[in-house]
């Protein structure tokens, strides 16, 4: 059974979305310099690279990252491809696809190609209104998707996060979906524990099933 590692490496050149803080290592000791050990500082926002987004990303009321359930987080999740170009994935896109009793959705888009190019793209593919709508109605818990948004760039009033998060979906964004098949696997999404944040960076990793 082969482990995908679905994350995304977190180095200085990895793309943020705009108006998020970029990541960064900053050397605190260092035994080249005579410390006794080495030590870092990280600097990163909640939603760099491969994160959860929480309910209180959109709602000051809402749950932060440290209340959601590892009963969504962990369990079977549901890889559906997207073929063609980046575009607005809608309910039409789930019309021929039984997502009855799947309860994670992992959306594998062209996006997974645009994490080589070391800056942020806008135009990636994103899960549109109606796409959201249908996934609500399988009773989908969690949604994921290849890339920093699941929300069309610039999207006045962010309406796909509004109609998950309020509704208690979880939003797993910055996958690296390239190498891993459709179909279905066990699904290990461990954010930070970061009490009352609004989302935080996760190691996502799936496990193909026996």
């Amino acid at each position: 059974m082969r482990l995908f590692d679905v994350s995304v490496r977190l180095s200085e050149t990895t793309p943020t979305f705009p108006g998020n803080p970029p990541f960064r290592c900053e050397p605190v000791k260092r035994t080249a310099r005579g410390d006794s050990a080495n030590v870092t500082a990280l600097h990163l926002g909640t939603h760099t690279g491969t994160h959860v987004d929480a309910p209180r990303h959109f709602f000051d009321a809402g749950p932060g990252v440290d209340a959601l359930s590892l009963d969504v987080l962990v369990g079977p999740a549901r890889v559906v491809e997207i073929p063609g170009p980046r575009r607005g994935i809608g309910a039409q896109d789930f019309a021929a696809v039984d997502l009855s009793g799947d309860t994670r959705v992992l959306l594998k888009t062209g996006n997974s190609a645009l994490w080589t190019s070391g800056e942020f793209q806008p135009d990636f593919a994103f899960l549109d209104e109606s796409g959201a709508r249908a996934l609500l109605a399988y009773g989908v818990r969690l949604v994921g998707i290849d890339y920093l948004s699941i929300e069309q760039f610039r999207k006045p009033g962010a309406p796909v996060h509004h109609l998950l998060l309020e509704r208690g979906v979880v939003i797993v964004e910055g996958l690296n979906l390239g190498a891993v098949p459709a179909g279905t696997y066990d699904m290990y999404c461990l954010p930070l524990d970061i009490a009352g944040a609004d989302g935080a960076p996760a190691r996502v990793v799936l496990r193909e099933l026996s």
